[in-house]
């Protein structure tokens, strides 16, 4: 588990979210928090609601009841680009880069979320449309170069090793410049070895100042990287504590296992 102090300022409030397709109720009364400086795991079989509880957060999809707070304030409602300029970027399951750019420009187009010049001051090159683009380079330099593919900015994405597209992804969404970070599932297709430098990653990614939503089924991962954990199963919350609580909870491993909670205590 993490070992650097984390606050106790609540950034993220999922606040009794409930989702509901047609009949089917992918999310039923869902309710946790994440706090600033934290590294927060969300695990679950299967079906179990995980990547639709990000997708709630971070405006995929409208929860049909409850609330979701970023540093207090309401985001149902938001379009995804403005949830992004609040501070909440993400990745996917399946990887989503522009293959035909370089990751330098993967990277950069990240940065384009804050900048706040238009299109009339990119076809002119106006000295801010310039200085903005000069800092994103930059930033994007200092995010390969963070995730250990420095040497890759000129290679087109489509090129790359998969471990490496994970990575520029996850580069891509802090280019963003957020307080949140949101991870999902960044260990698939990972061999043990890539899986020990992703841990290693995402540790220096909340030393770096930013606060890390983790959804992953490696739970030798999950377990040695987060500060708390957040247990789904079929849409409900059934546990939430500390890793070492979570190892030990019955439910937990009734739901991984499929015994029953006798059984399994």
């Amino acid at each position: 588990m993490s070992e650097s102090p984390v606050g106790d300022t609540r950034l993220l409030e999922v606040d009794h979210v409930t989702i509901r397709f047609g009949g089917v109720v992918a999310l039923d009364d869902i309710d946790f928090h994440i706090n600033e400086g934290e590294i927060l795991g969300v695990i679950g079989p299967n079906g179990a609601g995980k990547t639709t509880c990000f997708n709630v957060m971070t405006g995929v999809y409208q929860a049909t009841s409850g609330q979701v707070r970023f540093q207090g304030k309401p985001l149902v409602g938001l379009k995804r680009h403005a949830i992004t300029k609040l501070g909440i970027a993400r990745t996917f399951q399946n990887i989503r880069l522009f293959a035909n750019m370089t990751a330098l420009e993967n990277v950069m187009v990240g940065a384009d979320a804050h900048h706040t010049t238009g299109v009339g001051s990119a076809m002119f090159r106006l000295p801010k449309h310039r200085r903005e683009e000069a800092e994103g380079e930059a930033r994007a330099r200092d995010l390969l170069r963070l995730m250990g593919i420095e040497g890759k900015g000129h290679e087109l994405a489509r090129n790359l090793p998969y471990g490496d597209q994970r990575r520029l992804e996850i580069a891509r969404a802090l280019a963003t410049q957020p307080r949140l970070l949101c991870l999902d599932e960044p260990a698939a297709g990972f061999n043990p070895s890539e899986k020990a430098d992703l841990m290693a990653l995402i540790r220096r990614i909340r030393d770096d100042g930013y606060t890390v939503l983790l959804i992953e089924h490696d739970m030798k991962l999950v377990m040695g990287v987060t500060d708390r954990i957040v247990v789904l199963e079929f849409g409900k919350k059934i546990a939430e504590g500390s890793p070492a609580e979570i190892r030990d909870n019955p439910a937990v491993v009734a739901a991984y296992l499929g015994v029953d909670d006798a059984d399994a205590s």
